[in-house]
């Protein structure tokens, strides 16, 4: 299988990301220098905390629930499924192209470390491997609570 470009659609799960923050109330910048460990700062200025957070981002819908890892220097990884169609297991018909509104695991570092399979050479983490999934998913809070907002 030929390998997808998605880096527009990685770039732009980046800022889907920086827009939940904000959305959330929380004060947020993207580090346009390329730093290997995170691609967003969260902040929260009145009590001088801060909280780096790395994006991860899987383009199709029907995904192996994976995602590669190789640097932990953050506090939390955000994994978006973009859920942009089918490209491995499904075929999309005319009624179901597979593409839905994307979904956001916010994941504590030390979940996602914990999760990684020791014999990946890519470093792969699947989302079956982390306890209670589906309790991140859509987890602004924990930033939110990391940064002493709540």
């Amino acid at each position: 299988m030929v390998r997808l470009d998605t880096s527009l659609e990685a770039a732009g799960a980046e800022f889907l990301v920086l827009g939940n923050l904000l959305a959330e109330g929380i004060q947020s910048f993207k580090a346009y220098t390329n730093y290997p460990g995170y691609d967003i700062i969260a902040t929260n200025p009145e009590k001088n905390r801060s909280c780096r957070v790395q994006v991860k981002s899987r383009w199709a819908t029907d995904f192996n629930k994976a995602f590669p890892i190789n640097n932990f220097d953050c506090d939390y990884v955000v994994l978006v499924a973009l859920n942009r169609g089918f490209r491995y297991r499904k075929k999309a018909t005319k009624d179901n192209t597979g593409r839905r509104s994307p979904e956001f695991y916010v994941l504590p570092v030390k979940a996602v470390k914990a999760a990684q399979r020791p014999t990946s050479q890519w470093g792969m983490v699947f989302m079956k491997d982390i306890n209670k999934i589906d309790k991140y998913l859509d987890g602004w809070h924990q930033i939110k609570k990391y940064l002493r907002m709540e």
